[in-house]
């Protein structure tokens, strides 16, 4: 085995030259290519509403239960006497004893499988589990969520080999702490300019590069860190995963950063440089990293709206118990309508995000569909509609609601963190893919089966044969697709009865089985007018994701309200807010139907053209700029860290 230094084969502070073809051509090749499942919500883009898919509600086996709620019960004596939240808001930091209280419970394996000392939770108690303790404080559930669900266990789980399952899955179970380390200063959702390299050298590779935001990056045992391997012989080259033990010499922990909420994450810049990795701890074939990254992800998403689902509870309590001894003109609050609107949004919606949730978790655990866009949909819709939760809390509160918990104690009054809450919940519009990247990949998902058959048609690649023989398949399939689009069962007065009960939730499920429909009228309409330039626009995708967004929820918050009536548990109550959501979600659908076509996408990119031109910067007069000096983007450049380690492992 060599021990001599490996020079990076880039100059120092390079990074790949890609062109936008050239990076849609690399995450394209990430994607999972096939269907070998059906996926509910696939087949709603489609114009297909398969309710068969999700109803009845499947259910966890009796015993996987009965192992989640004994752990929820542990789990929730812990979070109400050994967590101080407040602590952690004002030091800004998670105290060691209680991250060791829950390593003794066996937190940090949840997910992992009972042969390797884990709990073997599924994924649905998995998610009620990250509610409980994002509950108590977001920090902690992201430190949970981001070792489990993104972090060494779960691509150990999917791609790893027998041998590194043996060696790290006991570790991640009850120990050590792992990160997920694939973003850096100048790659975000653009992962083909990725710079950071792992050379081979023998029996090793060589890791050189610099990593930011990573979660849990600051006190993390283990990671898996994403690297370029150059092509040469023998090699096949690309973004590869690797397992990195943080202790290794030459990784670097360079910064702790700060935000505006998560006060407690610890979230660094990593620096390796000459980092030496055993061949054995790389996870899959070269070249796999970005598949491994994105299968990892599609349950992997799930996480973060468990924790919009748990902010929503609590939004929901908070609301409940201030608007009704709040008064204003003599009598509650929550009795006026500007403010029970508000109310009636947070109970509906919340109803709504937990059936989302545990919709997709349960079938994650079943492994029957493919749910690569139904947990897409989740973060995206989860992360969206708990920050509206939360800022009308705030609104609810008033003046307490922008005040802070602490100021509010010293006061005399209760401490509620109201405007904490929003700050928190403000990064999972961000978080593991931003809002605006989750339209575009769910597009891409949406689409793939015109793509499929008609992809060809539309690429300048494509040679004249290649074009005519995409014609002739394009020719089939549309010929058979088209017509089901005209009528389907929404248009049937008596569909669906057996959603009629306390309310009539069967007109809500016609509403979605027609819009599907006209969904994919409105897909296919735009792909005919815009063809190639259909990727170029993100607005009209945008809402197209939207709409499905919303038909998803509307579907399963029937599905929940039905169960939870068949059970036996508050169905009544149940049905009423699958109604209410339900309605509320109609008028959202018809103003974004609305705006496919009625909208000011083409004015917009005019005046972005005209702002990046520097034309409007007379509008910018007047104001004192607080950012201060220093680049936008900080240097990467390989090499020796010139900074302190501030890694502190916790024991």
């Amino acid at each position: 085995m060599s021990a001599s230094p490996v020079k990076p084969t880039a100059p120092p502070g390079t990074r790949p030259t890609v062109t936008e073809r050239e990076a849609r051509r690399v995450a394209e090749a990430a994607r999972e290519q096939g269907w070998r499942k059906p996926s509910f919500a696939k087949e709603l883009f489609l114009g297909r509403f398969r309710l068969d898919l999700i109803h009845p509600h499947p259910l966890p086996p009796a015993e996987d239960a009965q192992r989640g709620e004994e752990f929820l019960a542990k789990l929730r004596d812990f979070c109400e006497t050994k967590i101080d939240a407040a602590r952690i808001e004002r030091e800004a930091r998670i105290p060691d004893e209680i991250v060791n209280g829950l390593k003794e419970l066996g937190a940090l394996g949840m997910k992992i499988d009972t042969k390797y000392g884990g709990l073997g939770l599924t994924q649905v108690y998995y998610n009620k589990a990250l509610a409980l303790v994002g509950s108590a404080n977001p920090a902690l559930g992201a430190l949970l969520s981001a070792h489990q669900s993104i972090g060494v266990p779960q691509p150990l789980k999917l791609f790893g080999t027998q041998e590194q399952k043996d060696e790290f899955l006991p570790r991640c179970a009850r120990t050590d702490i792992s990160a997920f380390l694939l973003t850096e200063p100048d790659v975000g959702s653009d992962p083909a300019r990725l710079a950071t390299s792992a050379v081979p050298d023998g029996d090793d590779y060589v890791l050189d590069g610099v990593k930011l935001w990573t979660t849990n990056g600051v006190v993390a045992d283990l990671l898996v860190v994403m690297a370029r391997v150059p092509k040469s012989e023998g090699h096949k080259g690309g973004i590869t995963a690797f397992v990195v033990e943080t202790a290794s010499e030459g990784v670097t922990v360079e910064h702790r950063n700060a935000f505006m909420g998560l006060r407690g994450l610890e979230n660094g810049v990593t620096r390796l440089h000459q980092v030496r990795v055993p061949a054995a701890n790389r996870i899959g074939p070269e070249g796999a990293g970005l598949k491994i990254a994105l299968t990892t992800l599609n349950t992997g998403r799930l996480s973060l709206p468990a924790m919009c689902v748990g902010a929503g509870k609590w939004c929901l309590k908070i609301a409940r118990e201030w608007s009704g001894v709040r008064e204003q003109w003599g009598r509650p609050v929550a009795l006026h309508e500007a403010v029970g609107s508000k109310i009636s949004f947070i109970a509906a919606t919340t109803f709504a995000l937990e059936a989302v949730l545990d919709l997709s978790s349960q079938m994650a655990d079943e492994n029957r569909n493919d749910i690569r866009i139904e947990a897409a949909l989740a973060k995206l819709y989860g992360s969206e509609m708990a920050w509206l939760m939360a800022d009308e809390l705030v609104q609810i509160r008033g003046g307490r609601g922008f005040e802070t918990a602490e100021s509010l104690a010293a006061r005399g009054e209760r401490a509620v963190p109201a405007e904490q809450v929003l700050r928190d919940l403000r990064i999972n519009r961000i978080f593991e893919g931003s809002t605006e990247i989750m339209h575009l990949l769910i597009a891409r998902e949406a689409v793939d089966a015109h793509l499929s058959v008609a992809g060809d048609l539309i690429d300048p690649e494509k040679s004249l044969p290649d074009k005519a023989r995409a014609g002739a398949n394009a020719g089939v399939f549309y010929a058979k697709w088209l017509p089901k689009l005209v009528t389907g069962a929404g248009q049937l007065p008596r569909s669906y009865s057996e959603f009629k009960h306390d309310a009539d939730l069967s007109p809500h499920l016609r509403y979605v089985e027609r819009s599907a429909r006209k969904l994919a009228r409105s897909t296919f309409y735009a792909m005919s007018r815009w063809q190639g330039r259909m990727e170029t626009k993100q607005g009209f995708l945008g809402r197209i994701v939207d709409i499905g967004a919303e038909l998803f929820a509307m579907s399963a918050a029937c599905v929940r309200a039905e169960l939870l009536r068949s059970q036996g548990q508050n169905g009544r109550e149940a049905y009423q807010l699958a109604d209410v959501f339900c309605r509320q979600a109609r008028v959202r659908v018809e103003e974004l139907f609305g705006r496919l076509w009625t909208n000011t996408d083409d004015v917009d990119r005019a005046v972005v053209k005209g702002v990046l031109a520097g034309a409007y910067t007379w509008l910018e007069e007047g104001v004192v700029d607080l950012s201060g000096e220093g680049p936008w983007i900080a240097d990467a450049t390989p090499g020796p860290s010139e900074q302190e380690n501030v890694h502190r492992p916790i024991r």
